[in-house]
């Protein structure tokens, strides 16, 4: 049989939390300590180098959906077994993991670190069923131009290989040929009949390091490899964290049967560009190519392109969306592409809601939508981020101090700079249900109007070193300029202490 796979390599790492992971048999729990030193918990399913994987046979077990919103988790008990249950991969998939080490050449006194792959793995064969979304940045990493090449090739993907702690970007020596080593490595274990050209490399992490080509090629692949699985996405959504606190995770099933389902990874570095942090999707649904890279960029557009926690745009963003095409589609009407699209949509506006949750040291989400915009949706998202990457009004929200006249300043500079000529009178803001500005004015008379402010914004903060997200409240904040045709939503974070804390010692971690 020949093998169609998409290989995660990533390093198994995070400033909130230091997993040591142990490879053993059959249901196992995998316990870490947090970088304050708590002890925590994720259930995991085997990682034994055998194909048994009897923990993983339950059928049926992983069959259900995620929500659109999800609910409130008590317990990071609560929220894994509730993604543990949504997460039955589509028909023809499957996953494994494996870990590595490798001593950074340009910071050789750090030792040896962690570094894991995952494998999602096409079972029956290549597919000209694939689209991507890659990074604008322009200094983007080795696996990026890799990618732009594979893409516009036409070519059908077999693999993807990518790894986390080490971003191939701007580093020493050659980093696309130490991207297409690895392609290679990987091409030859799973004798892929494409070759190394049939491989999408993709990478994350520290920018400048060299990567460590030869470990993962000759050490993580071959393991990730062995402990292929056919069930559950979880574990892949697991092992491709970083600074992430939790994985994250969506599925849909459509009314036909077919089913889509997401992992994503990101926590900072996060505004992207026509694309994301690092997000996979897979589907058994057979829908045209032609039709499936239009379909990633809208959905990209009203999701990750709508998120932002620091405002800094990633070098190596990529987004992937890949089917087993095991599920025919009705040719005779657009009902089921329609209903493909929407799900597509729904994942990862999900999806991208959950990274900003779990952002670096994110005490609250902000979800700021724009209406009647005088312009474009593009130039309203534009905005949108614009206010929730404003450190002052970010320190603001962390701080539940409803310093209203942080978000007008926020307004009124990005309209002074790209819209000077636009009539401001009509506009109105709100925060949480109550109306703070209107007719050019604020309207904050009161205590009791401070008061109900300071408590919206207390109501949606969240331990921002919490393994789980206990809700999905946000600081709600509208801006309706009343004579537009656009609109935008975005979620932003605020900026903690936190956040200064993990990234102050990122690359040790």
């Amino acid at each position: 049989m020949k093998f169609t796979a998409i290989v995660l390599l990533c390093a198994s790492f995070t400033a909130k939390s230091t997993y040591s992971f142990a490879f053993t048999p059959k249901f196992t729990t995998i316990a870490f300590q947090n970088r304050h030193g708590e002890d925590a918990n994720y259930h995991s399913h085997s990682h034994s180098h055998s194909h048994s994987h009897s923990a993983l046979s339950m059928s049926g077990k992983y069959g259900k959906d995620t929500a659109a919103e999800l609910p409130p988790f008590e317990t990071l008990e609560e929220y894994t077994n509730y993604l543990m249950e949504a997460s039955a991969l589509p028909q023809g998939f499957s996953v494994g993991s494996a870990v590595g080490k490798f001593i950074p050449e340009e910071a050789p006194s750090m030792g040896s670190l962690p570094i894991k792959g995952t494998i999602i793995h096409l079972t029956d064969g290549p597919t000209d069923s694939w689209a991507a979304v890659f990074t604008q940045n322009k200094f983007p990493g080795s696996p990026i131009y890799v990618g732009r090449s594979r893409l516009s090739s036409g070519k059908p993907i077999q693999t993807i290989v990518i790894n986390n702690k080490v971003s191939n970007v701007c580093s020493g020596g050659d980093g696309i040929a130490n991207s297409e080593l690895v392609c290679e490595a990987v091409a030859s274990a799973l004798d892929l009949e494409g070759g190394a050209t049939s491989v999408l490399p993709s990478s994350t992490g520290v920018i400048g390091w060299r990567l460590p080509a030869k470990e993962l090629a000759e050490s993580v692949v071959p393991g990730a490899i062995k402990d292929l699985q056919s069930e559950s996405a979880f574990n892949a959504a697991r092992d491709i964290m970083t600074t992430d606190r939790y994985p994250k995770l969506r599925s849909k099933t459509l009314s036909n049967g077919a089913r889509i389902i997401g992992i994503a990874k990101g926590a900072g570095m996060i505004e992207p560009n026509m694309a994301t942090m690092l997000s996979y999707i897979m589907t058994d649904a057979d829908v045209p190519k032609d039709k499936l890279q239009s379909m990633l960029s809208e959905a990209v557009n009203v999701s990750f392109n709508s998120i932002s926690v620091d405002g800094d745009e990633s070098t190596s963003d990529t987004t992937v969306i890949l089917s087993s095409n095991k599920v025919q589609m009705n040719s005779d009407s657009d009902d089921d592409l329609k209903e493909f699209q929407a799900a597509l949509e729904e994942i990862s506006q999900g999806l991208a809601a959950d990274l900003v949750r779990n952002g670096e040291g994110t005490g609250h989400v902000m979800k700021v939508n724009v209406s009647n915009f005088p312009g474009t949706d593009h130039e309203a998202r534009r905005l949108g981020r614009h206010i929730v990457n404003s450190p002052l009004f970010k320190c603001a929200v962390s701080g539940n101090d409803p310093n209203t006249g942080r978000l007008a300043g926020a307004i009124g500079s990005f309209m002074g700079k790209f819209k000077p000529e636009e009539d401001l009178s009509e506009v109105v803001m709100t925060l949480g249900e109550r109306t703070i500005f209107s007719k050019g004015k604020f309207v904050l008379e009161g205590d009791d109007v401070e008061r109900e402010l300071s408590d919206h914004m207390m109501d949606a903060q969240q331990n921002e070193v919490e393994e789980f997200p206990s809700h999905q409240k946000c600081v709600m904040i509208g801006v309706d300029f009343m004579h537009g045709d656009a609109s935008a939503t975005v979620f932003g974070s605020d900026l903690t202490k936190e956040y200064v804390a993990v990234n102050a010692d990122y690359r040790s971690k």
